[in-house]
């Protein structure tokens, strides 16, 4: 099959079945809000894809034929035994702020909206460890940790709108990528709570190793409805632009910064034409011709010896705010993929890449830009994966079609990079490139009809044609 293409999927669900499976549902459950609103059940089976002209193409007309709205944990047991009984497909769902189809319904079926299951259940004053729903908004859970003191570790740029079951689901890193590596790294998720799809469905109580398998897995492999995690300190961070007019200072400061003391919590590089577009917050000056930005979260005891440190090797401040203190868009949302929202507002014809970059990556930009020129612009951030720090890319690219998108991939791999493909369907393609045998074990116990986000995970194919798996080298 095509890199690029859909995988076979079944037939939507016949609208009898669907009939069937609404009047059981309403007869045992009067409660539950059931949607059937074309409107609305476009809305729900839909997120940001459309960054891609591949999925955009691919997913065109992939909708739900019926959304559950449900506010307890009890509810979504109802519906996953009356989808096990009904065999219909089932796709969860947070405030659907993903960018590759994580939640879109390739088969039809039932999608089950999460977002009224939002407890703060328990949060642990002397370690930080907290318990809490699914479909907790993460700014809202983010000032209910704050009033003791504690902070999220990562959010992504979506943080005012996205979910936090949808981040563990369908994300992998963020802000605080920097301080913190992404969520596979150990001591992050410590539990889930999950409902199996079963006609008599389980609530579980997964430890973090059994919780693993469930990370970036787009809810294929059982519908999670409550998570354990550890906690951050709570820092006052403050915001910094930082101009360059040398691209290679700029690089340089974007690999030696992590190696420092100073407390940082994030650090993104937007090469000159993409900070150009960028909608900076009131007083900050737009960049000058050709000035690339380095964009800081720093803790208030890094200032003194950062300031100078930066101007030592090209930097000169251009802003300096205490986050979540003025007007406009915080810092945050000019990163990560909030940068290419803002790019494709102005240049709806470019899409983008991501990139684990190798440790120097000057020679594999130097040979991209020979041959692409102008049609990719680098936006970089800095992370830390397992300890280690490094670099990932998440370049703008002007579309120029299939054929030219896998070259340029081709390309990429060729030079040291690894590949995140975010225009691919499974959750295989677009993050390993290799099946994981234990995700794929997890949906077996959890989702044994194969009914959980139908056609994403990829493994679930291969085992059911009988393919040998690999196991995921974590």
């Amino acid at each position: 099959m095509p890199l690029h293409a859909l995988p076979d999927l079944p037939a939507a669900v016949s609208p009898e079945r669907l009939d069937a499976l609404r009047i059981d549902l309403s007869s045992r459950h009067p409660d539950l809000e059931l949607i059937q609103a074309e409107p609305e059940l476009t809305r729900l089976s839909r997120d940001f894809h459309d960054y891609s002209p591949p999925l955009q193409a691919a997913l065109q007309g992939r909708r739900a034929q019926l959304a559950v709205r449900v506010r307890a944990v009890e509810q979504v047991l109802a519906v996953a035994a009356a989808c096990a009984r009904h065999g219909v497909p089932l796709t969860p769902r947070g405030a659907g702020t993903g960018n590759y189809g994580q939640c879109v319904p390739l088969a039809g079926g039932v999608v089950i909206d999460l977002t009224g299951l939002r407890r703060l259940r328990h949060l642990d004053a002397a370690s930080g460890v907290f318990c809490a729903e699914a479909g907790c908004q993460l700014a809202e859970l983010d000032q209910q940790l704050a009033g003791h003191g504690r902070a999220l570790r990562l959010v992504p740029s979506t943080y005012r709108s996205a979910t936090l079951g949808g981040f563990i689901a369908g994300g992998s890193g963020g802000i605080g990528s920097l301080r913190w590596g992404f969520l596979r790294d150990p001591g992050q998720l410590l539990g889930l709570e999950v409902v199996t799809v079963e006609a008599e469905p389980r609530l579980l109580q997964l430890d973090a190793a059994a919780s693993e398998p469930l990370i970036h897995a787009y809810g294929t492999n059982g519908i999670i409805t409550a998570l354990t995690m550890a906690s951050s300190d709570l820092v006052a961070w403050q915001q910094l632009v930082v101009g360059f007019d040398d691209w290679r200072a700029a690089l340089a400061v974007l690999r030696e910064l992590p190696q420092t003391a100073l407390l940082l919590n994030a650090m993104a590089l937007l090469e000159a034409p993409v900070a150009a577009r960028m909608p900076w917050p009131p007083g900050c000056p737009v960049p000058q011709a050709g000035e690339h930005r380095l964009l800081l979260l720093a803790a208030p005891d890094a200032l003194a010896p950062l300031l100078p440190w930066l101007e030592q090797r090209g930097g000169q401040g251009r802003w300096r705010q205490a986050q979540g203190s003025g007007r406009g868009l915080p810092l945050r949302e000019l990163t990560w993929n909030h940068t290419t929202l803002h790019w494709r507002a102005h240049a709806p014809d470019w899409t983008y890449l991501q990139l684990q970059l190798p440790r120097d990556p000057w020679p594999l930009m130097a040979a991209l830009r020979e041959r692409w020129g102008e049609d990719l612009l680098w936006h970089l951030e800095a992370v830390r994966q397992q300890g280690a720090p490094g670099l990932v890319a998440m370049p703008l690219l002007r579309w120029r079609g299939l054929a030219d998108l896998e070259a340029l991939i081709q390309d990429c791999v060729a030079l040291g990079a690894r590949c995140f493909d975010p225009h691919v369907v499974t959750v295989e393609a677009g993050g390993l490139g290799m099946v994981d045998a234990d995700q794929v074990e997890a949906k077996r116990r959890h989702d044994p009809a194969g009914l959980l986000n139908p056609g994403k995970l990829a493994g679930w194919s291969a085992a059911s044609s009988g393919a040998p798996l690999s196991r995921s080298p974590g």
